[in-house]
């Protein structure tokens, strides 16, 4: 079956567990492709979508809402998962999900939203991203848990997999 994933990034940390998610779903026999959120032009070869964002102020990224609305009557004719990048710290902070994110996965009719931790690498801040996450006392560093990404992966090849398609 065929799988696109797609996400919205801003320095880098939410593509790389798209990359994982991507990794995970060929491994396990799918045919997944990685393409960034802005490069996708059409889901149509796509019985099954996966859709990703950086979380910042309890919101996605302002492409992977547009992406959502822009495809929103052809995500709800396919198998959708979401996932957000955010949440730093141990535990994660902030810990609540956000009131967007049960409106986005109804809008996609997505089966599922999941939040991984994101990563904060001040040397990819600016000025004023800086500011925002020492004002905060957000933690830095690399918050990702590839281990629970690739289980979740896993799980979404699963549910694929026992799912009769049409159109592989």
């Amino acid at each position: 079956m065929k799988v696109l994933v797609t996400a919205a990034s801003k320095h880098g940390a939410t593509t790389g567990i798209a990359e994982a998610i991507t990794e995970t779903l060929n491994q396990q026999g799918l045919d997944a492709t990685l393409t960034p959120i802005g490069d996708v032009r059409s889901i149509a070869e796509y019985p099954a979508v996966v859709i990703g964002s950086g979380v910042y102020a309890g919101r996605w990224l302002k492409p992977a809402r547009e992406f959502l609305q822009h495809h929103e009557r052809e995500l709800k004719e396919r198998k959708v998962w979401l996932f957000s990048s955010g949440p730093v710290g141990d535990p994660p902070k902030p810990a609540e999900e956000s009131p967007e994110f049960a409106q986005m996965k109804e809008t996609a009719g997505a089966i599922e939203h999941k939040i991984f931790s994101g990563k904060v690498d001040p040397a990819t801040l600016s000025l004023p991203e800086r500011a925002i996450v020492a004002a905060l006392h957000a933690p830095t560093g690399d918050f990702r848990d590839f281990d629970a990404i690739r289980s979740w992966a896993a799980g979404v090849a699963g549910a694929l997999r026992s799912t009769p398609a049409a159109d592989n």
